[in-house]
């Protein structure tokens, strides 16, 4: 999942157009939607083999190690099998919430919630090369500081009611409409999403849906192809 961050930084003025999400449209250049899955809280057992399963039935394009309540040497044993399955079909490895973590690893890059550190921290650690996303709920200026701060992706949400998380921010699809019509950076999309409830998340303008209940919750290769289906429509 490579992306270049927007280089004019006057377009991160907190202050810029607030209200005026639904007068936006998606620039119609961007890539097509894409598929950014992340795992459930248990990736032991037989979690490998979905993984590949789910990553042989359709294109994905990055996912996301998120495991809770573990020392980083049970993370770092549990990551290594996902870590190999996703490096022999090209998908990004990201992890969740630790720098640390994704440094170990030599993982493609980390994804930072609000109080995971800052991305300018982050890519002094992790290097250049590394794909530094930030959870930004349902705040534009949020969005907009970590585009300044260097950040390759923003994550909004969540969309819908959601059993992964504590739910506290709840956006309207117009903030991808607004953020895809200025900013190059890509947004991602996250929070409950399913084939079915997705088709106004990628109409509205998200680069990536983040899934996780919507495919390991059932068939993941199944849903994996239905979601291909939609953004291939």
């Amino acid at each position: 999942m490579t992306v270049d961050p927007a280089d004019d930084d006057t377009l991160f003025d907190p202050n810029a157009l607030e209200g005026f999400a639904d007068h936006f449209r998606r620039d119609d250049g961007r890539a097509p939607c894409q598929l950014y899955l992340i795992s459930p809280l248990d990736v032991g057992g037989s979690f490998p083999e979905r993984l590949a399963r789910a990553l042989d039935a359709g294109p994905v394009a990055a996912f996301q190690f998120r495991v809770k309540g573990s020392d980083q040497h049970q993370a770092a044993r549990l990551a290594e099998p996902l870590q190999a399955i996703c490096a022999e079909r090209e998908v990004a490895f990201i992890v969740n919430d630790s720098v640390s973590l994704a440094k170990r690893l030599g993982a493609d890059g980390v994804h930072l919630g609000q109080g995971d550190g800052d991305p300018r921290e982050a890519r002094s650690i992790l290097g250049p090369a590394a794909q530094i996303g930030v959870t930004c709920h349902d705040s534009r200026h949020l969005a907009m500081e970590a585009g300044e701060a260097g950040a390759d992706y923003v994550a909004f949400g969540s969309f819908f009611p959601t059993t992964t998380k504590e739910v506290r921010h709840r956006p309207d699809p117009s903030i991808l409409n607004w953020w895809s019509a200025l900013f190059e950076l890509p947004c991602v999309a996250i929070g409950g999403i399913t084939p079915e409830n997705a088709p106004p998340l990628i109409a509205a303008g998200a680069d990536f849906l983040a899934v996780c209940g919507g495919v390991w919750s059932g068939d993941e290769a199944a849903a994996v192809r239905a979601f291909t289906k939609l953004m291939e429509g």
